[in-house]
């Protein structure tokens, strides 16, 4: 049961693709509290059919859009204010993939190609996002919009590759466009970094099981999960946090702020 904080407020969720998406939580809660959405993904999504059955079980519409390609960007929002019927309050950005982690290349041996790729994909498209909504007036006095990336953007961690850059690009983006926004419309830009989840992309990286476990040991509240992570994106999208803006705002059970672990330290606590 909802407590209505979207009530009224029309919202395009960017990355929704199965049951273990954090963007099809996301786009559950949002209903849930009375927002009216469109779901988007790329056309390869579509023609996989996961996203098709998600939009109907939803009873949304599902508009096919390459977030990297400004054109079809374009066609995004028009429909969707058409379809909504007025201007967007919110966005969420759950978009990322590196070609060069699929591809099993080692970080001192990256394809520089599939490297342009993966930051056009997982972070740019953020900027060319918020560009082409503003350019339309697309977007809402006092809206919200909300991007997931994760604390490689400023820690090391080997296993997530060029991700980690691009995640850092990604958070810039919030920042200088949230100024921007901030200044134009009233509309605040956040970033939120998730615990490592089981997602679709997460599983591709290689040993993310592992750290998956490792991190919720480290956690002392855990790893946060998708459900909770939506949570997190409804209150930003809610007038709750309408002076909240060009944020990293961490979601991860404490973990971002954890030196070592007394338990780990001592073999009590054991990583597989």
């Amino acid at each position: 049961m909802g407590y209505g904080l979207l009530k009224g407020k029309r919202g395009i969720i960017f990355g929704a693709l199965d049951e273990n998406s954090i963007a099809t939580f996301v786009a559950k809660k949002a209903i849930e509290e009375g927002a009216e959405i469109v779901l988007t993904n790329a056309p390869v999504a579509f023609r996989a059919g996961t996203i098709n059955d998600l939009a109907k079980s939803l009873n949304v519409i599902a508009i096919p859009a390459d977030a990297t390609d400004v054109d079809d960007l374009e066609n995004l929002f028009k429909k969707s204010v058409e379809i909504l019927g007025g201007k967007i309050d919110f966005i969420l950005h759950s978009i990322g993939m590196s070609v060069n982690i699929r591809k099993n290349r080692p970080y001192d041996d990256l394809n520089y190609e599939w490297m342009q790729k993966t930051f056009d994909i997982s972070a740019i498209s953020f900027h060319k996002m918020m560009q082409v909504a503003l350019k339309l007036d697309a977007l809402k006095e006092w809206g919200s919009i909300v991007a997931l990336t994760y604390i490689a953007a400023d820690r090391t961690f080997p296993f997530y590759g060029e991700m980690a850059e691009a995640k850092a690009l990604l958070e810039s983006f919030a920042r200088s466009f949230g100024y921007q926004l901030g200044e134009l419309r009233k509309v605040r830009v956040n970033t939120i970094s998730q615990s490592p989840t089981m997602t679709k992309a997460g599983s591709a990286v290689k040993g993310f099981e592992e750290f998956c476990e490792y991190s919720h040991k480290m956690s002392p509240l855990g790893n946060a999960d998708a459900d909770s992570c939506a949570d997190y994106c409804i209150t930003l999208f809610s007038d709750l946090c309408r002076m909240v803006t060009m944020q990293n705002l961490y979601h991860d059970g404490g973990f971002s702020k954890m030196g070592m672990h007394p338990g780990i330290m001592s073999g009590e606590l054991r990583i597989i």
